[in-house]
């Protein structure tokens, strides 16, 4: 049994994504079929995912705010 889902997306991504699934020999749908599959696989996101460096400042200022003693939550 199948049931759809609707999904958002930049048109510029979904249109690269097209492109390169389509050069791959499957549509987008089948692509994002075998993503959830792995996913589920694996217990998570199939690939590493590699922060940039706004969110390794965010996570170092979290941890800083976590184990200084002067700052009140």
């Amino acid at each position: 049994m199948y049931t759809n889902l609707t999904i958002s997306m930049d048109s510029d991504l979904k249109e690269k994504a097209d492109v390169l699934f389509s050069e791959l020999g499957m549509d987008l749908s089948t692509a994002f079929n075998l993503f959830v599959k792995e996913s589920l696989r694996v217990g998570g996101i199939p690939f590493e995912l590699t922060p940039n460096k706004e969110t390794i400042e965010a996570m170092k200022e979290a941890k800083r705010i976590t184990y200084d003693s002067s700052i009140k939550g």
